[in-house]
């Protein structure tokens, strides 16, 4: 149980400070020392802010500040973003010595690209930028970009391609043939009437997801239909005549 001490305020400050209350007493509040605080100088004035300054805050000269990243691209084709790979960059930079000699080394930094990874993902490479007396080197950071393809496109976790048919092709059935990012060789018969919006959607043949190493996203296969640019009366007549029928 807390139990107030009946010893003097006075007292009980020299007994802390090693020196006898700053107040003096209530007659000498506001009195002319140290600014009219009562304290000795540098006790709760300037030093105690100096200290916190000396924390990391302005006016701090003595904690080293850390150069700002260094951001680099990283070309990767869809095969490699879809299948993983390792990427080794070689770099050169400035490094010191002991004495502050300095001096440029190179390395050799490696990259595991994980499969599913998007555009936009960062490697950073903590504090391998140039060395310099009193600053923290910069982080390296690479940032994954996605080459174009001649086939796919991606979509988030879809992978999307565009295959070219003819009318006759969208209305009487059409066999989708193609080869995965993996290498595989597809077939999918398709027997609906494909108009121009529809879409082929063939599931767990897209991009892996990362955070679920076992799924994929989609495969959807749009179309472009091509039209006959003339028809003679011939045609136009047994068209409609199709048509009207059905």
């Amino acid at each position: 149980m807390f139990r107030f001490n009946p010893r003097s305020a006075d007292d009980i400050f020299s007994e802390f400070f090693g020196f006898s209350s700053p107040f003096g007493g209530m007659a000498d509040m506001g009195g002319s020392r140290a600014g009219g605080s009562g304290f000795p100088r540098g006790m709760f004035g300037e030093d105690i802010f100096a200290s916190f300054r000396g924390a990391g805050g302005e006016g701090s000269g003595n904690v080293p500040r850390k150069g700002a990243a260094i951001e680099r691209t990283l070309p990767c084709s869809l095969e490699d973003l879809y299948k993983g790979t390792t990427k080794k960059m070689k770099i050169s930079r400035d490094v010191t010595d002991s004495s502050g000699r300095p001096s440029t080394v190179e390395e050799i930094l490696t990259i595991e690209i994980k499969p599913g990874w998007k555009k936009g993902t960062k490697i950073t490479f903590p504090e391998k930028g140039n060395e310099q007396r009193g600053v923290i080197p910069s982080d390296l950071v690479f940032i994954i970009d996605e080459k174009p393809h001649t086939v796919f496109k991606r979509d988030g976790n879809d992978l999307i391609v565009t295959q070219k048919i003819s009318l006759v092709e969208a209305l009487t059935g059409y066999t989708a043939q193609l080869t995965t990012l993996d290498g595989r060789n597809l077939t999918l018969p398709i027997n609906s009437i494909i108009s121009p919006t529809y879409e082929e959607v063939v599931k767990g043949e897209g991009m892996p997801i990362p955070k679920e190493p076992s799924k994929k996203g989609n495969l959807r296969i749009k179309f472009n239909i091509k039209f006959p640019t003339r028809l003679t009366s011939e045609q136009k007549t047994g068209i409609k005549r199709l048509l009207t029928s059905s």
